[in-house]
């Protein structure tokens, strides 16, 4: 069976595509099963335009697989992605200030920052995965629409697809249903966009997707407070705001800006995070505090806010990230204290 797969794969690098590439280069081979003397696979289009033009394309592959020895059927199927609904990405927001919350959400949490580099991205997504352990319907929403890294985190990189062409059904990874600007675009472009664009964009992938019912759902700001806080804090109305920081002053600056923001819009803050809190040596056990230590909890404490966890800056949680196995799906100490964090916020009536 392998042979005849390999032997197969080889034949249609033969078969060259109208804008270059052929049918293996391009990953348009799909579903290929070898039964016996049987050979099955599906063709998929990037378009169903394209896939109209793709019929002798679909023939000749057709033929390559009968032509090998020991295969005496073949059927081969043509079809092609369904076309994503009407999101022109980057429309200016439409509806003036009515509601762009979806339907069917208990809790919708912003995860927010006042400056980039804290972590923010890694803490909704671990919180998201550590949500959906607890038996949670979650779904996480990157609104970092400048700089969308959650697809990575979560180990995605297909793009949404839609039943009806009209609402997008988000990716699903680790229990939780996602959706990212960056799923959508291609990663190696810059997202070159004005308030207004990155305002309708938010409002785009609330309500044009279908997030069905849960009972959280994740929102990871980007850093600063600029139109996208300002968009989802009047129009969605957060139930709570999660501010991470780390422990040095520089980043406190931002995050008290960040934390009058959410007051001045009447937007519930529900803690403070203080991420890359300490680094515990894996050798020797000893514990460094490379960015400071306990300034999270001191500011906290001045604002009488709790402190929802101090996270340490590991190995870990790095390597976790980068393949898309958030370190929260494991059973690490670090997977522990995301745990820990989401029976909180489930105790609270928050998650």
């Amino acid at each position: 069976m392998s042979d005849i797969r390999a032997q197969l794969e080889n034949r249609l690098t033969l078969l060259e595509l109208p804008d270059g590439g052929n049918l293996v280069s391009r990953d348009m081979v799909r579903a290929l099963v070898v039964e016996g003397d049987e050979v099955r696979f599906v063709i998929e289009a990037p378009s169903p335009e394209a896939a109209r033009l793709m019929e002798p394309l679909r023939a000749a592959a057709e033929r390559a697989a009968l032509s090998l020895p020991g295969v005496s059927r073949a059927t081969v199927a043509l079809t092609a992605h369904a076309p994503p609904p009407s999101l022109k990405l980057g429309q200016h927001p439409k509806g003036g200030n009515s509601s762009i919350r979806p339907e069917g959400i208990a809790s919708l949490l912003a995860v927010a920052s006042g400056k980039g580099g804290v972590g923010k991205s890694t803490v909704a997504a671990n919180l998201a995965v550590a949500l959906a352990r607890q038996g949670r319907r979650v779904g996480l929403l990157d609104a970092d629409i400048h700089g969308p890294s959650l697809p990575r985190m979560m180990g995605l990189n297909a793009r949404p697809q839609s039943a009806d062409g009209e609402r997008i059904t988000p990716l699903e990874a680790h229990g939780v249903k996602v959706m990212s600007i960056g799923l959508m675009l291609d990663p190696a472009k810059a997202v070159i966009w004005r308030g207004p664009m990155l305002m309708g964009a938010l409002q785009q992938m609330l309500s044009q997707v279908d997030w069905g019912v849960l009972d959280v759902l994740v929102v990871d700001l980007p850093p600063g407070t600029g139109d996208v806080q300002l968009t989802l804090s009047q129009r969605a109305r957060p139930d709570g705001a999660i501010i991470v920081s780390t422990p040095q002053d520089v980043a406190l600056l931002d995050a008290r800006k960040a934390m009058d923001m959410f007051r001045t819009l009447e937007v519930p803050l529900l803690g403070m995070i203080e991420n890359m809190s300490f680094f515990k040596c894996p050798d020797c056990g000893h514990e460094a505090h490379i960015f400071g230590h306990g300034g999270v909890r001191v500011e906290a404490e001045g604002l009488d806010l709790p402190l929802l966890a101090a996270l340490p800056i590991d190995l870990e949680t790095r390597l976790s990230g980068d393949s898309g196995h958030p370190v929260a799906s494991g059973e690490s100490p670090v997977a522990r204290a995301y745990g820990a964090l989401a029976r909180h916020l489930i105790e609270a009536g928050r998650g």
